[in-house]
């Protein structure tokens, strides 16, 4: 996973009215606005079906259903991505807190935040706390 406060070019991208067709109302206000969909709705926060879950913008492999744990936060939240590669880390500063912003690595798209530190017994301490609406889950096995 790199952290970047300058980005590099994304492999996808489009411009916002291109998005704005691929995307519905509320998936480019979150993907491409980082906003953030409320707690407890969305379509995989608590789905146990094995599979890969893909940028919802561009359909890049982002996490696994093997790294995605219940952490009772309200959104689907993952200890580490599919691929050290699959994301990128940049720090935001937004609402008068730090935090660090989760973006796929393919179209910049915004995912959600990761968290370190807060005692889950997972692998790497971490918390990937991912939006739904961001994702897309494609249902089989989770093999590299």
């Amino acid at each position: 996973m790199s952290s970047a406060q300058s980005l590099p070019a994304p492999k996808v991208a489009l411009t916002d009215d291109e998005w704005r067709v691929k995307l519905n109302p509320e998936e480019f206000r979150v993907l491409r606005r980082a906003g953030t969909e409320r707690p407890f709705i969305g379509e995989y926060t608590d789905t146990k079906e094995p599979g890969v879950y893909v940028c919802r913008a561009c359909g890049a492999e982002l996490f696994r259903s093997t790294e995605k744990f219940d952490s009772h936060c309200g959104w689907p939240s993952f200890f580490d991505p599919a691929d050290s590669d699959a994301v990128i880390l940049r720090d935001d500063d937004s609402l008068g807190m730090h935090r660090t912003e989760v973006l796929c690595a393919n179209c910049h798209s915004h995912l959600g935040h990761v968290f370190a530190g807060e005692g889950y017994p997972t692998p790497t301490d971490q918390r990937y706390c991912i939006n739904s609406i961001s994702l897309r889950l494609q249902p089989g096995p989770t093999e590299a």
